[in-house]
């Protein structure tokens, strides 16, 4: 069967080199609607009950629409202000400065000075606004239309790349920043499209060598084709495609897909007011069937959620496997967003139970064995190992040698942060962005281990902003470490790409997390490093070499959340009330369970016949 792909706007024509066999496939129904169904073509089985179940229900997916028109530029509120903050002082003068009686000469010379700094002002301010109008035009151009609505955007949007490889699809990962732009301008549609197709691909009947993804994943992204129609070729019809990692490089499923679904329904419905979204039947089992996924008893003796390299935005071998702290902070965050979402039925109660003995445990793991300052430090430093009891205090047998000579000259005396990844005798010491920020963010770091790791980004702040913000990790794998974790990936090659290189796309994350502990001041620092540059770079990817000097050697240009994610950066900054959509505030609940679990952590005994309740920590 030939293929005939859609063309999207500004982007070359894509070369398949991998079609599935299974589509989702608009139907017209009974009531006039498009609803989306599974064509299975060379693969016999039956379809899981629950979406069968869905789809009786009398929620059909929204009909086809024409494509609504997006804001082309920002409107000049929260642009008014000064530039700098401070800045209207200097510009206005006192009463007593008013009152006195100047030379003429210095007269003449504070007006000048005064012209001169409102016309500086003026050029910095046209050349922010051109600069978000650039944007919006940028991120409009990347949308992607399904039946005539649209439903995400495309990954990159690089007229003059000949190498397109995935990024001509639209990610789950990637359209995050882009959907909480759009939100914030009040564009709901394209957020609700997404969110309802996206629930359409999940737990299909995939396989990589025969096996079978687990039911609730979500896709790692998907495609619109456009195909000729069964038993007329001169008709074609609209199919979306997903990949669940069987067509990645790596062929890794994606672990956070699901977990940002989650929180990016929470933030429509605190957007929008629309609540009637996540109270449908099919987005609950959705949400449930993700849930359950993450739940499910295994053989791991940790609340952490134990999965494989290249499974998040570290999507290739960097020696995260096993606990990374990004998919912890994600889940933690999915866990509370969720709780919030589902509806209290029978079917629900062991769910919720489930879930909220999870968030203990995990909120008690993380706060308590993930986290290094100097103190903490000094402790590894004195471990004791081969400790055989319930109250050893080295509880995963880490030997001190492990702490990396970097590591001794680099923690600042003021701050700390949550390592990368800890495992049984061995903890990943690296500075991990996003799961720093999101643990800010959703409250899985306490308050003050929140200020502590803002202290330490501001303290390190030539080593993780530099030239551009922001790192993705600190520092980098180099030498024959970085040939024994990475394979020798010559993409990963030391301060570049996933091994310590620079994403702009990092700075909503950080904008949100410095607005709900009230420092927005560092995130404003940060983006304008960014606006320095990155326009003239035409939007990189990422940036290489320890100071972010260079464009990624194998960075795609006007790539789609480095555009969303300075956009998503500038409106928070100018309504920082709108950050709420994403914030998930301390949950007193846990806090009165830490203050009774914590000393039970600190001395542990064995567990009673008397016993109602168990954590594991």
């Amino acid at each position: 069967m030939t293929t005939a792909e859609a063309l999207l706007s500004g982007s070359a024509l894509w070369n398949p080199t991998f079609q599935s066999d299974i589509f989702l496939k608009p139907k017209l129904t009974h009531s006039g609607v498009f609803s989306c169904t599974k064509r299975l073509k060379g693969l016999r089985g039956k379809r899981n009950k629950w979406e069968i179940d869905c789809r009786r229900k009398i929620y059909p997916v929204p009909p086809c629409r024409t494509r609504v028109k997006r804001p082309g530029c920002l409107s000049s509120d929260g642009l008014n202000g000064p530039l700098f903050s401070g800045e209207s002082e200097k510009l206005n003068p006192s009463s007593a400065d008013v009152n006195a009686k100047p030379h003429v000469s210095e007269l003449i010379a504070s007006e000048k000075l005064a012209a001169a700094a409102a016309k500086s002002e003026k050029a910095l301010r046209v050349k922010a606004d051109s600069l978000e109008d650039e944007a919006w035009e940028l991120l409009n151009e990347s949308i992607v239309n399904y039946c005539g609505s649209p439903v995400g955007t495309i990954a990159a949007n690089d007229p003059t790349s000949t190498s397109i490889l995935n990024y001509d699809q639209v990610f789950i990962r990637d359209f995050v920043p882009s959907a909480i732009a759009f939100l914030l301008k009040d564009d709901y549609d394209i957020v609700r499209n997404f969110l309802l197709n996206t629930l359409q691909l999940q737990s299909w009947e995939k396989t990589m060598d025969c096996h079978s993804p687990g039911q609730g994943l979500m896709p790692a992204s998907f495609k619109v084709r456009t195909v000729p129609l069964d038993g007329d070729d001169s008709a074609t019809e609209e199919v979306l495609d997903p990949d669940f990692g069987e067509a990645a490089i790596g062929r890794v499923a994606p672990v956070d897909s699901g977990l940002w679904w989650i929180i990016l329904l929470r933030a429509y419905g605190k957007c929008s007011g629309d609540l009637s979204l996540q109270e449908r039947v099919d987005v609950q089992t959705g949400m449930k069937m993700i849930l359950k996924l993450c739940l499910a008893d295994g053989f791991d003796m940790f609340p952490t959620l134990l999965v494989t390299d290249g499974s998040c935005m570290i999507d290739r071998r960097m020696g995260i496997h096993g606990h990374p702290l990004e998919i912890q902070a994600l889940f933690h965050s999915a866990l509370r967003c969720a709780r919030e979402m589902l509806t209290p039925e029978d079917g629900s109660a062991d769910l919720i139970r489930a879930l909220n003995s999870r968030l203990l445990a995990l909120s008690f793991h993380i706060r308590e064995y993930y986290w290094l300052d100097m103190r903490k430090l000094n402790e590894i430093y004195r471990y004791k190992t081969e400790e055989y009891s319930f109250d050893a205090v080295n509880k995963f047998n880490i030997y001190p040698d492990q702490i990396p000579p970097w590591l001794v000259d680099w923690m600042p005396e003021k701050g700390g942060y949550l390592i990368g990844n800890l495992q049984p005798a061995h903890m990943d010491f690296r500075f991990f962005s996003l799961g720093n920020f999101w643990s800010i963010v959703s409250s899985l770091a306490t308050s003050g281990q929140s200020h502590a790791i803002l202290d330490l980004f501001e303290a390190k702040w030539v080593d993780l902003v530099a030239d551009m913000p922001i790192k993705i990790c600190y520092p980098a794998l180099e030498d024959q470490e970085w040939r024994i974790v990475t394979g020798g990936d010559p993409k990963n090659t030391p301060w570049s790409y996933h091994n310590a290189g620079s994403w702009p796309t990092l700075l909503w994350q950080l904008t949100v997390a410095c607005i709900k502990m009230n420092r927005p001041e560092i995130a404003e620092k940060a983006v304008k490093v960014a606006e320095r540059r990155i326009s003239k770079d035409r939007w990189p990817e990422y940036y290489d070499t320890k100071g972010a000097r260079f464009i990624g050697k194998q960075s795609h240009l006007f790539q789609t959340w480095s555009i969303a994610g300075y956009l998503v950066a500038k409106l928070l900054l100018a309504n920082p009330e709108k950050a709420k959509i994403l914030i998930n505030e301390e949950d007193s609940e846990l806090v009165n369970a830490f203050s009774s679990l914590i000393p039970r952590g600190r001395k542990r005994s064995r567990k009673g016949v008397g016993a109602k309740q168990s954590y594991i920590i």
